[in-house]
């Protein structure tokens, strides 16, 4: 290990001990390997110049007091099978029956003991892959030592969402969950994730998509002013599937969310976006890996964020198109909104093309409030904080419709809505 690899707090990695029975015991074993060969990340590496992982890769973490918002909870009018965790463990109680036409869900506590379950496959395996050629530590991290986490296989279309609701009930909870979503040739799901989870979360998410599947996934994190956490999204796409994710950010000290991308099928679409509204004491980070690997592929990178009083707000995107993927598709812009003199907005927008045939572009801007659009609303009557708020959600639109339901689009333009009302107030 050189100099520069021998990240912080080693001596953490080499005290760490993963089971050794059972299905998943290999892939965590590889998966801590991985680990104490990459190290713990320090602002040194590339990918995490613009934030600062040191409370991450802490050995406890710190407190993060209880936020009660006093809102309604997000997606409660939308239909769904609801799974709740609490601090990173699972909640019967307060979760739904888990049966439903066309999936299987089980928790990976509970299968873990056997020795064959079809999440083998999956397992470690995405994120395994991920690691090549940028080393995402945090993720290798989660495979070793996921206390619970979900497994669902979907084998045709499910009628309505499963929804993964995050409770933070302790102001030291230090939650890691790996979730693994297999959806089979025609399957199509939704996926709606919402909550603050815990005082300090890592999270692993690893998703297979067959050819002609669909997986769409919406997420809410906040509201928690002092939460920090850290997740992955690893996809893989097969011929003609789809993949679209959206990710609503608020509040919180520091946030990290990574996806890293495949296309492997001819004609497969993905689409990754986000929005997030900082304020004060808030550093959010996109890091965004997509590769093409097949013909005729699409994929989209849509980010919208908005920060004042000296928030921050990073963005890393990359497209790699491989020799041989001809006719890709690739759209990347990532914008912010800075609605004061302190704020910043950090972005390192990337392209990697082998191939001859293709369109690809990206953009990325930074700015403040259109002078001329406020004063045209302020001159029709509109109050200046009125005015302020409705430039501002139409800033985040564009991010808002890559969301392919109209009913969970409609659920969050809601709750932005409501925060900038109550803000202005």
């Amino acid at each position: 290990m050189s100099a520069v690899e021998a990240k912080s707090v080693p001596d953490r990695l080499e005290a760490l001990e993963v089971t050794t029975t059972g299905w998943s015991a290999e892939a965590r074993g590889h998966a801590l390997a991985r680990l104490r060969n990459a190290g713990l990340p320090s602002k040194r590496d590339e990918y995490w110049k613009y934030t600062d992982p040191t409370t991450l890769n802490a050995d406890d973490a710190p407190t993060a007091a209880l936020f009660n918002a006093g809102e309604k909870p997000l997606f409660d009018d939308v239909e769904r099978l609801k799974i709740v965790f609490v601090d990173g463990v699972f909640d019967a109680e307060a979760s739904d029956d888990l049966t439903l036409e066309n999936v299987e869900i089980a928790r990976l506590a509970d299968t873990e003991g056997a020795d064959i379950h079809w999440a083998k496959g999956l397992y470690g395996v995405l994120e395994n892959n991920g690691q090549t050629p940028v080393k995402r530590p945090f993720a290798a991290l989660n495979t070793a030592m996921a206390t619970d986490g979900v497994l669902i296989r979907v084998t045709g279309p499910v009628a309505k969402p499963v929804s993964l609701i995050y409770r933070h009930a302790s102001d030291t909870s230090d939650a890691v969950l790996h979730h693994v979503i297999r959806v089979d040739d025609g399957g199509s799901l939704t996926l709606t994730e919402n909550g603050p989870a815990a005082a300090r979360f890592n999270k692993v998410m690893e998703v297979d998509i067959a050819d002609g599947a669909a997986f769409h996934h919406v997420r809410a994190q906040g509201r928690d002013h002092e939460r920090r956490a850290v997740t992955h999204m690893f996809a893989r796409l097969g011929k003609e599937s789809t993949f679209r994710s959206f990710t609503l950010t608020a509040n919180g000290v520091l946030t990290r969310n990574e996806c890293v991308i495949e296309l492997t099928g001819d004609d497969a679409l993905a689409s990754v976006s986000g929005a997030a509204v900082g304020d004060g004491v808030f550093h959010h980070d996109d890091t965004v890996f997509v590769t093409h690997d097949a013909l005729n592929c699409e994929s989209r990178q849509v980010f919208k964020k908005v920060l004042r009083n000296g928030a921050v707000g990073v963005f890393q995107g990359k497209i790699l198109v491989k020799e041989g993927a001809q006719k890709t598709d690739g759209y990347q812009i990532s914008q912010s909104l800075l609605l004061d003199e302190d704020s910043q907005f950090l972005a390192k927008p990337e392209l990697e093309i082998y191939a001859d045939d293709v369109a690809c572009s990206h953009g990325s801007t930074s700015g403040a409030i259109d002078e001329d659009a406020l004063f045209y609303l302020q001159s029709r009557g509109v109050p200046l904080q009125q005015a302020q708020d409705l430039l501002v959600l139409a800033f985040l639109s564009e991010a808002l419709e890559e969301i392919d339901s109209e009913e969970l689009s409609d659920a969050l333009r809601h709750r932005l809505e409501d925060w900038l009302a109550r803000r202005s107030s």
